[in-house]
């Protein structure tokens, strides 16, 4: 029985601990003031603990009226893992709030430490629920293919990050732009898609969709999967990121970010 009692009490004590987390970082979102990276600050502390510091910042936003737009799937490029010295995806979600579109007009100073990523935008025109779901399943839910861009942000002092942080953190997202007109493509053919990140014009970096986990279908697929085994669906008309074409670039303000897709055409933002 003590010992019935010891581990019940820790149990508590852990999930009052990763409480504390989710927390810190809703008041750190507030006041951007970034707070210490979580790793090392809680025993043992794994993905799925971060995980539930993630689902207990959801459901305040949820509690607060917030509509969910949709999830992104992050870390899904070698480039990115590199960068971040991780070899997992992860996934987090944004707002309606959180969507911007073309010539959109972002006050850099909104963010603790903003950085862009270049990405499709996936519509869902038809819901997807795991376990089980395949690439094929995934790419015939998919309704239109958008130019976007991700604007990465951290919660944590200095990116100071590792998966547990960034997880906890919803990813690292700071919000989202989309473009408003469908990139005109075959969801067959996105592996093939070349994109260029530009700043204030300049060629920054590129790639291909196969840059993202091989298929740029494949981390919608997993994320549906993910998130079958905890009984949450993926919505029609939801919107999906699957992931970056290339490691992420800081932007300050008086810079603009642009997911140039060449005669697909493109989408650009403004910080200011």
């Amino acid at each position: 029985m003590q010992n019935e009692n010891q581990l019940a009490e820790a149990a508590a004590e852990r999930q009052a601990a990763l409480k504390g987390f989710a927390n810190e970082l809703l008041t750190a979102a507030e006041t951007l003031e970034p707070v210490a990276p979580l790793r090392g600050r809680l025993e043992g502390m794994d993905v799925d603990d971060a995980y539930v510091v993630q689902t207990l910042q959801l459901e305040k936003h949820l509690a607060d009226g917030r509509v969910l737009a949709g999830r992104k799937v992050g870390l899904t490029s070698l480039a990115m893992q590199r960068q971040l010295g991780v070899d997992s995806p992860d996934f987090g979600f944004f707002f309606e709030d959180m969507v911007h579109n073309e010539g959109a007009r972002l006050a850099a100073g909104a963010f603790v430490s903003p950085k862009v990523e270049p990405e499709f935008g996936f519509v869902l025109k038809e819901a997807l629920q795991g376990p089980g779901v395949t690439v094929e399943q995934a790419r015939a839910a998919i309704g239109e293919v958008y130019a976007a861009i991700e604007i990465i942000d951290s919660r944590i002092a200095d990116w100071d990050i590792k998966l547990v942080d960034t997880v906890a953190d919803n990813a690292s997202c700071g919000a989202i732009a989309v473009g408003t007109t469908p990139l005109p493509v075959s969801v067959e053919d996105l592996t093939t898609v070349a994109c260029t990140l530009r700043i204030n014009g300049e060629a920054r970096e590129s790639g291909t969709g196969e840059a993202v986990m091989g298929d740029p279908v494949a981390p919608l697929a997993w994320l549906a999967n993910v998130l079958g085994e905890q009984g949450v669906a993926l919505e029609a008309g939801q919107l999906v990121l699957p992931g970056s074409f290339t490691k992420a670039l800081p932007v300050v303000a008086g810079e603009s970010a642009t997911a140039d897709f060449g005669d697909l055409g493109s989408l650009t933002i403004n910080f200011i």
